[in-house]
């Protein structure tokens, strides 16, 4: 099982990304898919989750980041618009077989992706 994610790259503030994540070896339209970011010198942080058509966003990134999934290609995005450079991280996919009350933790996540970094210049 493997998730592979892709799209990150250097922004101006402002500008919008979308990340994709790839996931292969297994159907992950029952599962939780997610997710993080780490940024330089931080621990790694929750920003947004999907299952089960519900979806939950970190306060910081809500209203400005969109978590989507397409089942059928077993792909989720992640749709990242007025980009601060406090955004500015290593973005990890995750996934999961079931959805917690714990789903902000990363702990919580049995499948990562290898990350893909986000620069986001002011």
């Amino acid at each position: 099982v493997q998730l592979q994610a892709s799209g990150g790259g250097l922004v101006q503030a402002g500008d919008s990304l979308r990340l994709s994540c790839a996931a292969s070896g297994r159907t992950f339209s029952g599962y939780i898919m997610a997710w993080f970011r780490q940024a330089p010198g931080k621990e790694r942080e929750f920003v947004a989750a999907s299952w089960s058509g519900t979806t939950r966003y970190a306060d910081s990134v809500k209203g400005r980041f969109t978590i989507s999934r397409d089942n059928a290609k077993n792909t989720v995005y992640l749709q990242m618009s007025s980009l601060k450079p406090d955004d500015t991280a290593v973005y990890y996919c995750a996934a999961n077989g079931w959805a917690s009350s714990d789903y902000m933790r990363d702990m919580k996540y049995f499948y990562w992706g290898q990350g893909t970094l986000v620069t986001v210049s002011s």
